[in-house]
């Protein structure tokens, strides 16, 4: 049993912070005030949080400026070398949970379980396998390629056998495939509801890939949960966003930012693709946010010079098109962990809940920049040591 005392806590519900003890046991949350463990860490000067949840890396992926030559070009071998690192590098910052929108092969769902039996040490993955999308289409390097309602249903079967933990849907065209132009709309509403329909009957959300505004609201009507990108939205997309209280929109604000930052290093026809959606981006998440849009936080982390690990500097982005503070926190805890369907276990500090924990020197109320300044990670329960000192 461990106490953390003296710390301000950031209730993920109200958006708030006070001064509470948080106690941990067997590896849950055993009280929130109260008695003090014979065993304390000093959270003095600090801000408790709950983990910090990435919904969307790519951990086979190591930001590279030709992710396709990079994932193309490692062994099965290599991939789970470059994942298991990367996933490290995400607990190391404060992220206790991730979530894999597409990796090589088996690649991810295997670690995942690694992690999940303490064979590595990394942040907890929530792993799709292979992506779905159409023939041609965008992330066909590391997806299943089908066409029509008979294909489509086979692979969402065979995701789910393969041991996904949600499915991931290609609804649009993207910006890291050449040749494909990233607000195409790729799979039908047929093709899309029988995806989903798959999915659900075997008690798995959807996210799917979608930046053009057809292809969002083609796969918001087939009832997906979750929309990754969305640079374009109008208001009849917003409305779908709203319609149901358990959708959210993952904005992955660092995959162009960072890309962008390196512009010179890019190949021309990603830099033009990417410059383009700039605008039209940021105007979509202002409108969305000022309608009620649930967001959750989400990287792209593996994407070209996009770091796994990022996600405060996601958060901070956030905050620039219109989140306040606590909102880009709730984002990244609250609201990620109802879009992974984990919120009965993970992203607020409440008695009963898995004692995924982060500390950091600071308040990211005032300051997000003090996410940056992590000072003990705890994850199910156990301290880890300051990333520096292993």
């Amino acid at each position: 049993m461990i106490t953390i005392v003296g710390a301000q806590v950031f209730d993920a519900v109200t958006g708030t912070a006070a001064r509470k003890d948080v106690t941990i046991h067997d590896g849950l949350i055993s009280a929130v005030g109260g008695d003090v463990a014979a065993e304390t860490i000093d959270g003095t000067g600090a801000t408790l949080l709950p983990g910090l949840i990435d919904c969307h890396t790519h951990l086979c992926a190591t930001a590279t400026p030709d992710i396709i030559a990079q994932m193309g070009g490692d062994s099965p071998t290599r991939a789970t070398l470059h994942a298991a690192r990367n996933a490290k590098a995400h607990l190391d910052a404060g992220v206790t949970t991730v979530r894999d929108c597409g990796a090589l092969g088996g690649v991810a769902i295997e670690l995942a379980r690694a992690i999940d039996d303490g064979l590595v040490d990394g942040a907890r993955v929530q792993a799709a396998g292979l992506v779905i999308t159409m023939t041609g289409g965008h992330g066909h390097f590391l997806g299943r390629e089908v066409d029509g309602v008979d294909e489509v249903r086979k692979a969402t079967r065979q995701a789910i056998k393969d041991g996904a933990g949600f499915v991931k849907v290609m609804s649009t065209g993207g910006l890291l495939t050449p040749g494909v132009t990233a607000g195409r709309t790729a799979f039908a509403p047929d093709e899309l509801k029988v995806l989903v329909d798959e999915a659900h009957n075997a008690g798995l959300r959807v996210a799917t890939h979608a930046i053009g505004n057809e292809g969002i609201k083609n796969a918001l009507r087939a009832g997906v949960d979750s929309v990754e990108h969305g640079f374009y939205l109008d208001d009849e997309a917003i409305d779908l966003l709203l319609a149901r209280d358990d959708v959210y929109l993952v904005p992955t604000l660092s995959g162009v930012e960072c890309a962008l930052a390196h512009g010179d290093e890019l190949a021309p026809w990603l830099r033009t693709k990417s410059q383009a959606v700039v605008e039209d981006r940021a105007a979509s998440f202002r409108r969305a946010h000022a309608a009620g849009v649930r967001f959750a936080a989400g990287t792209d982390a593996g994407t070209p010079f996009n770091p796994h690990g990022g996600l405060p500097h996601e958060i901070a982005l956030m905050a620039e098109v219109g989140l306040s503070h606590a909102e880009a926190l709730i984002a990244a805890t609250r609201h990620a962990a109802a879009n992974l369907g984990l919120a009965d276990r993970i992203g607020t500090i409440e008695v009963g809940k898995v004692a995924d924990l982060v500390l950091v020197d600071g308040d990211p109320l005032a300051d997000l920049g003090a996410l940056r300044k992590v000072r003990q990670v705890i994850q199910a329960g156990v301290p880890r040591p300051p990333a520096g000192h292993r």
